[in-house]
C-alpha cells in the first residue's frame, strides 16, 4: 500500500506515534501526567449520611471530593463488600449498590476509579478473610462461581452507569489467600483458581480494566517473592502487583523500610515483567503531618522511579476518615474539619530518587528465600568445627522475613563476614540494625582489610532492633572486609540485619556540608543519640512532633551526643546548628 506525501512535521509525528505504539519508545520512568495520585475514600458516603462536613484550607465548607481533587488526588478508591451491614455505619455499607453511586459520583467529577473487592461482608485483610455469609455453606465450585458472578454483577453495574474503572483489585491484602478455607495459600492451586475467576470476569465485564493482586507489607521483599512465585507457578493471571505500605504499624520511621519498598517495587516490576502500585499508604497525621508529607513524597518518588513506566501511582487509605467517626489513627484531616498538610504532599510532583549503592551482597539475608547456615555472599569463621553451628539465619528479620544469628547452647567464637572488593578509593560508613543480649566477651561490628586500622564497634545490649554504624572508613586499597564477631559465652546471642556499605556521596562524609549531612544514631533511641559527620562544635535541639523544643545541648567532638533517656516513646525532630548551616532529622526515641 502507497502512503500519500505528507508534510515533513506531520511525517515526524506519526513517525513518533507508529515508534510510541509499537514499544520501540518508551519512558523509562512513569509519566507524572498519569501517575495515579490516590485515595480510598470508601467512608465518605456514611460519613456524610452522619452529617460530617469537609472545610478547605480557608475553611471555607466545601464536598470533600473537591478538597481532594484541589491537593492533587486525581484517582479514588472504593471497597466493595457483599453483603454488608446497613445500620453499622463503621464496619458496614460498601454495599455494591452504594459503591456504583460513589463511583459514578467521583468519575463524574473526573477521578479515576479503582474497585477493590473483598469478597466478604466486612473486612477482608490478612488476619481475616471470612466468606459472606451467602456463601459459607457453598461447595468450592460454587465459590468460583460465586467470585465470577459477584465481580462481573458489580462491575457490569458499574459500566450501566458509565463507569469504567482502570484497576480492579481481586481481594484485599491477602497474602495468606482469601475466602478462607478454600482459598487459602495453604492450597494455592484452589486460591489460583479463586484469583482467575475474578479475573476472567473484570475482563469480560470491563476488558479495559486492570486486575490488581494485593498485598500487605510492600517493603518484605521476601513475602512478595513467595506469593507471587507460586501464583505464576500455578498459572495466575493479573497484571498489577498491589502492596500496602504502612511504616507506622511496622513500629518505626518510615526512612528505615523506604529502601526495602523502593527495593521490592523494582523486584516485583522484573521478576514478573508486572506494572505495581502503592494502593495503600498512611501515617500518623495528628501527631506528625511534616513526617508523613516526607513519607508521602518519598512513596511516590519510589513507585514514579519504577524501570519502563510500570509504577502506576499511590494511594492514601481513608484521607478523609475523622477519628471522631472512625476511630482510625491514619486520616489526614484535622479535628476543624480541614485536612492535614501532610496531603499537600500530593500536590510535588513525583521524580526519580538518585540510586543509592550499597556494596553489600544480600545485605538483608533474604536471597536464600529460607533460614541457612551459608547465607549467599557471607562466608562464617569459627574457632571450632562446632562453633560453626553459632552461625546462622532464621526468621523475625527487622523490616522483612530472615536476620543472621548468633547463638550456640555452649560457649562460642564464630564470626560471619563479606569481602567487598572494587570498590573506589573514598570514605565509607557501614551500618547495619542490631540486637544483642550481651554477656559476650566481645560482640562486635567491624570493618578491615579496606587499607588502614580496622574499626569497630561494640553492639549495644538491645531486646528491640537498633541501628548502629561505623562512619569514616577510608578506603584505599578497593577493598573492605565487614563482618559480625562474637566470642560469646553458653546462651549468649546476637541479631544482625538489613548491612550497608555506603559511600560518602549517600552517608554525607563531606566536612564542607557537615551541617546538613549529619546523622544521628542509634536510631530508634533509648538512652543516648549520638551526632556523626558534624565538624563541631554544634548546636542540638530536639523538638516534639507539633514543634515544642524540648531539648539543647552543646556537641564536640569529644561528647556528640544528647541525653534522651527522659523523653516518653515517640517520633522526634533533631536540629543541628554548625557554622552558620542547620539541618534536621527525624528519630524515634523507645
Amino acid at each position: 500500500m502507497l502512503l500519500p506525501i505528507l508534510p515533513p512535521g506531520l511525517r515526524r509525528t506519526l513517525l513518533l506515534l507508529t515508534l510510541l505504539g509499537g514499544g520501540l519508545l518508551r519512558p523509562s520512568t512513569a509519566d507524572a501526567q498519569t501517575f495515579a495520585k490516590g485515595g480510598d475514600t470508601s467512608w465518605l458516603q456514611q460519613m456524610e449520611a452522619n452529617n460530617y462536613l469537609f472545610y478547605n484550607d480557608q475553611g471555607v465548607q466545601q464536598d470533600c471530593f473537591q478538597i481532594l481533587k484541589d491537593k492533587g488526588i486525581n484517582s479514588i478508591r472504593l471497597r466493595v463488600w457483599v453483603n454488608p451491614s446497613m445500620v453499622d455505619w463503621v464496619n458496614g455499607h460498601c454495599s455494591p449498590a452504594e459503591v456504583v453511586t460513589m463511583a459514578t459520583r467521583a468519575k463524574n467529577l473526573g477521578f479515576r476509579i479503582m474497585i477493590d473487592f473483598h469478597y466478604s461482608d466486612s473486612w477482608a485483610d490478612p488476619g481475616q478473610q471470612t466468606k459472606p455469609a451467602a456463601w459459607a455453606n457453598h461447595s468450592f465450585a460454587q465459590l468460583l462461581t460465586d467470585v465470577y458472578d459477584h465481580t462481573y454483577t458489580v462491575l457490569s453495574s458499574l459500566r450501566a452507569n458509565g463507569v469504567t474503572p482502570e484497576w480492579v483489585q481481586v481481594g484485599n491484602e491477602i497474602p495468606g489467600g482469601m475466602l478462607w478455607p478454600e482459598g487459602s495459600t495453604a492450597n494455592f492451586g484452589q486460591l489460583t483458581q479463586l484469583i482467575n475467576k475474578g479475573y476472567d470476569a473484570v475482563k469480560a465485564a470491563s476488558p479495559t480494566s486492570k486486575v490488581v493482586v494485593h498485598l500487605d507489607k510492600g517493603n518484605d521483599n521476601a513475602r512478595f517473592r513467595w506469593f507471587f512465585d507460586q501464583l505464576t507457578a500455578n498459572g495466575g493471571r493479573y497484571d498489577v502487583i498491589g502492596m500496602s505500605y504502612y511504616p507506622y504499624w511496622l513500629n518505626q520511621d518510615y526512612t528505615v523500610s523506604i529502601g526495602s519498598l523502593q527495593a521490592n517495587l523494582r523486584d516485583m516490576a522484573s521478576r514478573y515483567g508486572k506494572e505495581v502500585v502503592v494502593a495503600e499508604v498512611g501515617g500518623d497525621c495528628a501527631n506528625a503531618p511534616q513526617n508523613v508529607y516526607d513519607m508521602l513524597v518519598a512513596v511516590q518518588n519510589a513507585v514514579f522511579s519504577v524501570p519502563n513506566g510500570k509504577g502506576l501511582g499511590v494511594f492514601y487509605w481513608e484521607p478523609q476518615g475523622y477519628r471522631s467517626f472512625s476511630g482510625y489513627q491514619l486520616s489526614a484531616w484535622n479535628s476543624n474539619g480541614r485536612p492535614t498538610s501532610a496531603l499537600n504532599a500530593f500536590l510535588v510532583t513525583p521524580t526519580s530518587p538518585p540510586p543509592v549503592t550499597n556494596f553489600v551482597v544480600n545485605p538483608g539475608f533474604e536471597a536464600d528465600g529460607a533460614a541457612t547456615q551459608t547465607p549467599a555472599g557471607w562466608t562464617s569463621w569459627a574457632s571450632t568445627a562446632a562453633n560453626y553451628a553459632a552461625d546462622y539465619t532464621e526468621t523475625n528479620g527487622q523490616a522483612s522475613t530472615y536476620r543472621l544469628t548468633h547463638w550456640l547452647a555452649g560457649a562460642y567464637q564464630v564470626s560471619t563476614y563479606q569481602l567487598i572488593t572494587g570498590l573506589p578509593s573514598g570514605t565509607y560508613t557501614l551500618r547495619a540494625w542490631v540486637m544483642n543480649g550481651g554477656g559476650q566477651t566481645a560482640c562486635q561490628l567491624y570493618a578491615k582489610n579496606f587499607g588502614g586500622t580496622e574499626k569497630n564497634l561494640s553492639l549495644p545490649v538491645a531486646a528491640t532492633w537498633t541501628q548502629v554504624q561505623i562512619p569514616g572508613i577510608q578506603v584505599t586499597n578497593g577493598q573492605c572486609e565487614i563482618g559480625l564477631w562474637s566470642n560469646a559465652n553458653a546462651g549468649n546471642w546476637c541479631s544482625l540485619d538489613n548491612v550497608e556499605l555506603l559511600p560518602a556521596a549517600v552517608t554525607g562524609i563531606s566536612k564542607a556540608t557537615a551541617a546538613s549531612r549529619f546523622e544521628v544514631y542509634p536510631n530508634p533511641a533509648t538512652q543516648e543519640l549520638r551526632f556523626a559527620h558534624f565538624t563541631g562544635p554544634a548546636t542540638a535541639r530536639i523538638y516534639s512532633p507539633t514543634g515544642q523544643l524540648l531539648l539543647t545541648q552543646q556537641l564536640t567532638a569529644a561528647h556528640p551526643l544528647v541525653n534522651v533517656s527522659g523523653l516518653a516513646a515517640g517520633l522526634y525532630e533533631v536540629r543541628l546548628e554548625e557554622a552558620g548551616r542547620a539541618s534536621t532529622r527525624k528519630f524515634v526515641k523507645q
